[in-house]
């Protein structure tokens, strides 16, 4: 990231690519009552860990490659485990990766040195479900 002043990096780069997609913008209508959508506890577990990553940066930071993968996988998957995500799962998934790649980030090597410096232990498991995300959206959306 760039660095604007001591202990301040322009960030840019990952708000474009929330921008892309990473919130749901499908008008789903009022909030249902919260046990009318029974999510399996397993899902949920894995939707609130990716949930929790803060988009600080420290996987960009610590990979070799500048690789984003970790953040960019967090926000689709914390979205593609949930039923409100699911009318947007496909374009989502190419949208932010797109925004990824345009911004210059470097491609993932499984290092693992991602995962390590995180503050909030997210996962690179993530990175294999949003590829596995991103690979079904492109061949199925023809």
């Amino acid at each position: 990231f760039p660095v604007i002043k001591d202990l301040a990096v322009d960030r840019a780069a990952f708000d474009r690519i929330i921008e892309s997609g990473g919130y749901i913008s499908v008008n789903t209508g009022n909030a249902p009552d919260a046990n009318a959508v029974l999510i399996p506890k397993p899902e949920a577990d894995l939707a609130m860990d990716a949930a929790q990553c803060i988009g600080c940066g420290a996987c960009v930071a610590a990979c070799k490659n500048a690789s984003a993968m970790l953040f960019v996988s967090a926000k689709v998957s914390q979205l593609a485990l949930l039923p409100q995500g699911q009318p947007e799962r496909k374009q989502r998934v190419i949208s932010m990766v797109e925004a990824m790649d345009a911004a210059g980030f470097g491609n993932c090597t499984n290092e693992g040195e991602c995962e390590a410096e995180c503050p909030k232990e997210i996962s690179i498991s993530n990175i294999a479900r949003m590829n596995r995300e991103y690979m079904k959206a492109k061949l199925f959306s023809r």
